[in-house]
């Protein structure tokens, strides 16, 4: 279906460009899109060009890894993949894509709670490299009980996303219609009339869904209120959760030092790919005083905004101990399918180690070893 279409994605950019031809319109501003106008996504591109990386010479730099360590075990590569919602709409089976890249590369896939193939599948075709991301909503019922259900399935690490008190609102999104559960009217029967490859190819599997509620005698409202989470409700998840435990979209230093202790294991910086407040922080910005604030025993993870293995390196070296793709993944799919998705990871991977080559470093954990960090908190 997607012939050579792969051999053409040299950077992440490609991929995006190739998607945006691909999709229907609706799906990919779902994907691409931010909130308002969408200048917070803009600010943390910004952010991550003005860093300058120096080049050092003469330094033997022909033995170099990308490993670097996450939680007591090592992850093959110095980035994960994002918990992301309805990634079938990128093409079909593109979770479990992702969950064979994950177990291919040993490295974390977040398994969003509102994924389009259930998390027991997700966790078994990723052997086990999947942590699941958790939304709190409504009264907290619904959450607690996919908190059990990760528990049964064999999850280890919980990623509770605290950063969505109420879904912000993204124009593109709302110019086209487009709602979770998925729904088709004239308007999008037109768009996708449009990208006859999409739809055909997307028919053929079924609409995506919100698989990890179409059991257990409950459903999902993607815009029902999270606004009655507390840190009562952390402490009750903390209890019952025996595992790691990672807060994800924390932009201020004074809730992320309460969290260290709270007794959570990682705080993830993160605007949500700004897809919720325009006017946020920079997450970027935050990551260098989060770690000077917190210190480096407690374990800093980041995402937003990453477009290449130079911005991974610009996180690490600014403090971060592991960082997460998102929407580029989901192009790379659009784009050229499983190969394109092969191909943009290596591309990724392929950056990273340059980068460091030019830096004059072997490894991240060397890299921030020579800043003064502790490249490994427990």
């Amino acid at each position: 279906m997607f012939g050579t279409a792969h051999k053409h994605i040299h950077g992440s950019d490609d991929a995006r460009r190739l998607a945006r031809r691909h999709l229907p319109r609706l799906v990919f501003d779902y994907i691409d899109g931010a909130a308002g106008r969408e200048t917070g996504a803009g600010r943390t591109r910004d952010a991550l060009d003005r860093m300058e990386l120096c080049p050092r010479i003469l330094r033997n730099v022909s033995a170099r890894s990308l490993a670097v360590p996450l939680f007591g075990k090592e992850a093959g590569a110095p980035f994960g993949i994002a918990p992301m919602g309805m990634c079938n709409l990128s093409g079909p089976g593109a979770d479990l894509m992702l969950a064979r890249l994950a177990a291919r590369e040993n490295v974390p896939l977040g398994v969003s709670t509102v994924a389009s193939t259930p998390m027991e599948e997700m966790i078994e075709t990723a052997e086990g490299n999947a942590w699941f991301q958790l939304y709190f909503s409504g009264d907290g019922s619904g959450t607690f009980k996919l908190v059990e259900r990760a528990r049964d399935a064999g999850y280890e690490t919980i990623v509770l996303t605290v950063d969505v008190p109420e879904v912000g609102r993204r124009p593109r999104e709302l110019r086209h219609g487009f709602t979770m559960p998925f729904r088709i009217g004239p308007k999008q029967f037109i768009d996708f009339a449009l990208h006859p490859r999409w739809s055909l190819t997307t028919l053929l599997k079924g609409r995506p869904d919100m698989a990890n509620f179409l059991r257990d005698g409950y459903t999902f409202d993607r815009t029902e209120s999270r606004a009655r989470a507390t840190w009562d409700t952390l402490d009750r998840l903390r209890d019952m959760w025996p595992g790691k435990l990672v807060v994800k979209g924390v932009l201020d230093i004074e809730d992320a030092q309460r969290l260290a202790r709270s007794g959570v294991d990682a705080i993830q910086v993160s605007s949500h790919g700004a897809r919720q407040l325009e006017s946020s922080p920079c997450p970027f910005s935050q990551l260098a005083p989060m770690r000077a604030a917190l210190g480096e025993s407690m374990p800093i993870f980041y995402d937003t905004g990453l477009r290449s293995g130079e911005d991974v390196v610009k996180c690490y070296a600014s403090g971060a101990n592991f960082t997460f793709l998102g929407r580029i993944l989901q192009f790379a799919i659009a784009a050229g399918g499983e190969e394109g998705l092969n191909r943009l990871w290596e591309t990724l991977k392929s950056e990273t180690s340059i980068t460091l080559a030019q830096i004059g470093q072997c490894s991240l954990p060397e890299l921030q070893k020579e800043k003064g960090a502790d490249p490994a908190p427990s």
